[in-house]
């Protein structure tokens, strides 16, 4: 396992990564919300570049895992140029950028930002827009009427320990500067989707429409049967890593 390491951000914080050398195009780990580069698939793409020889990057958001921060003050324009400030400072030369659940919308943002560094894009269980899809569509109106009042809402969280996730409307701002589903999306690159139809927590609905808005014409969405949101069954994990290869060959 590569040595873990930091990457200094712009308010005095930092961010912890860990970055194995290899040839490229490399592979950068975009995770999910509240989820760290401990997760199965980010350890297991680690592992699984190593083999191949390839470069990879796996990190944590400000307010995740080994970085600083609180994760409640965070938000998708903090967590977008967290991945910005990896893949500018961190990684080398042209990359893949894999992202899982909110790590989907993430590196589709990056892939927007950095047309000449992101050499294909594949998302896992994909949750663009979550923030408005999911969160805020979801609320009452007196529910949305205390969140703009500065009040917190309890996201119910249905992983680790259950500890409810704590909401400010300054995700839900933020998350609005950043919404990809209402317009076409400018990324040429080829793309790579993959869902499971058993996914309670992101429906695969928000993925195919991410496959209609992309620009690119070599853009294919998969998806599986029966897979939950977590996407992380054996042979799932094998699909995962036989779309990685075939997205590598193809950009290399």
């Amino acid at each position: 396992m590569a040595s873990l390491r930091y990457q200094a951000t712009s308010d005095g914080g930092r961010l912890a990564f860990h970055h194995t050398e290899g040839a490229g195009p490399g592979v950068l780990f975009c995770s999910g919300f509240n989820s760290t580069m401990q997760g199965t698939k980010a350890t297991f793409l680690e592992s699984f570049c190593r083999q191949q020889g390839w470069q990879y990057t796996r990190f944590d958001y400000r307010g995740h895992g080994e970085s600083s921060g609180e994760f409640s003050h965070c938000d998708i324009s903090q967590w977008r140029d967290d991945a910005l400030n990896i893949l500018d400072n961190v990684c080398a030369g042209p990359q893949i950028v894999v992202g899982s659940s909110m790590g989907g919308w993430i590196a589709t943002l990056l892939a927007q930002a950095r047309t000449n560094r992101v050499a294909g894009l594949m998302t896992i269980a994909a949750a663009p827009d979550f923030t408005e899809e999911l969160i805020w569509h979801a609320l009452t109106p007196d529910e949305q009427q205390a969140l703009s009042e500065g009040e917190l809402w309890q996201m119910p969280n249905h992983y680790d320990d259950g500890e409810p996730y704590a909401v400010r409307m300054s995700l839900i701002l933020s998350g609005r500067a950043h919404l990809l589903l209402d317009k076409s999306i400018g990324i040429d690159c080829p793309v790579r989707l993959l869902h499971g139809t058993a996914d309670v927590e992101v429906p695969w609905s928000l993925s195919s429409r991410l496959l209609d808005k992309l620009c690119s014409t070599d853009a294919r969405l998969t998806l599986v049967k029966a897979a939950d949101h977590r996407f992380s069954a054996p042979e799932q994990l094998t699909l995962i890593t036989n779309t990685l290869s075939e997205l590598h060959t193809l950009v290399s």
